[in-house]
């Protein structure tokens, strides 16, 4: 099985094929995937990543298999959102902010609390790409900005102050 131990950001140039993953799954170190054209493939990190829509498993063999955010089960939040939007980052629950809505998880005591301020919410199917960390990276969770992907590329981030 055609192993890949790399990662990166994006693509360079067209991917070779695509991987559909939900938010779950696309945290991870050493796990077995399979592409959506059925192969299979062992990724094998140094350390556990979280991957947006759009980064890429970088194969041993030189190909490069994009990731997309698979559709799932999620909250889909309206009403007034600067505010809702700040009850729901209080409590450092992945959100994804679009400009008419917000999507969150599943969760009963946001929902109840979510609804008690006022907010509209139906359960829907679709992608769940929420935002990063305070530093456009990363997973919301937790307070450590550290980490890798340096595979021979660099990227300048903002100096935490």
């Amino acid at each position: 099985m055609i192993r890949c131990e790399a990662t990166h950001a994006h693509a360079h140039g067209a991917p070779d094929a695509t991987v559909t993953l939900d938010y779950d799954a696309r945290m991870l170190r050493r796990k077995r995937l399979t592409t959506d054209a059925g192969e299979d493939f062992l990724v094998d990190l140094p350390a556990t990543i979280s991957l947006d829509e759009g980064a890429v498993f970088l194969l041993a063999d030189g190909r490069q298999v994009e990731v997309r955010a698979a559709p799932e089960q999620v909250l889909e939040i309206t009403g007034d959102l600067p505010r809702l939007a700040w009850h729901i980052g209080n409590r450092h629950t992945p959100c994804e902010v679009q400009p008419d809505r917000l999507l969150i998880r599943e969760d009963h005591v946001l929902e109840a609390m979510l609804r008690q301020l006022g907010a509209h919410i139906h359960r829907v199917t679709a992608p769940f790409r929420p935002e990063g960390g305070a530093y456009g990276h990363g997973r919301t969770m937790g307070h450590d900005h550290g980490h890798s992907h340096d595979h021979g590329h660099h990227h300048d981030h903002p100096a935490e102050a």
